[in-house]
């Protein structure tokens, strides 16, 4: 799947662990929102495993395809396969980039990078996109790193950086903006969309709030 200009403006990433209600319904909230890509994240306290990951990625799946959503599996290139999802995601521990590249040929391979070199790497390797972060601040993920803010992506774009970026941590509509100006294409979120009150709300905000860039 070729990566359009727009696909990764507002990219959305959950797993139950990350849902007050019910997943499924806080999808197609932040969908109608305005999200335009989803990752299937399923890690953490209480997550799924076996069939019950499977068939709960496949429900999600089902939602993103009846809206035109691609679907990017986070890690399990197993399952991504099994699904026939639209991409995977990637981080600098998981397996080695050109064997996933290797295994699900021309679906959407995103890799996490935290530095210029980790980014020429993934360009290097068969990337379609990275995703860079910490931006901001953030709680989702335990074992974190340090927080870059959006001037790493300044650093990847003057070292000839260009591959689409996502900026990843702690971004909320307030800050958006900043990401987009340090010139990445999109932002990715978690809690600030599917722990909100109204996903379909904070989506919208996430969109018009990056207009302003």
């Amino acid at each position: 799947m070729n990566l359009g200009k727009n696909l990764l403006k507002l990219y959305f990433i959950m797993g139950s662990p990350n849902c007050k209600r019910n997943p499924r319904d806080v999808l197609r909230e932040a969908i109608d929102g305005g999200v335009t890509l989803f990752q299937f994240r399923e890690k953490g306290e209480g997550s799924l495993t076996g069939d019950a990951k499977r068939n709960f990625a496949r429900e999600l799946q089902e939602i993103c395809r009846d809206h035109h959503v691609p679907f990017i599996v986070n890690d399990d290139v197993d399952i991504a396969l099994q699904l026939d999802a639209d991409g995977v995601h990637i981080g600098q521990d998981d397996e080695a980039i050109e064997l996933v590249r290797e295994k699900i040929g021309s679906k959407i391979l995103g890799v996490s990078a935290h530095n210029v070199e980790e980014a020429a790497e993934a360009v290097n390797k068969g990337a379609d996109y990275i995703g860079v972060g910490p931006m901001f601040p953030t709680e989702t993920k335990a074992d974190a790193r340090e927080v870059q803010g959006p001037r790493i992506i300044k650093e990847l774009r003057e070292a000839g950086i260009l591959l689409p970026i996502v900026g990843i941590g702690g971004i909320q509509p307030s800050n958006a903006s900043e990401v987009i100006k340090a010139g990445a294409e999109g932002v990715s979120v978690i809690t600030a969309i599917s722990y909100a009150s109204d996903p379909k709300q904070s989506a919208q905000e996430f969109i018009d709030r990056m207009k302003e860039s």
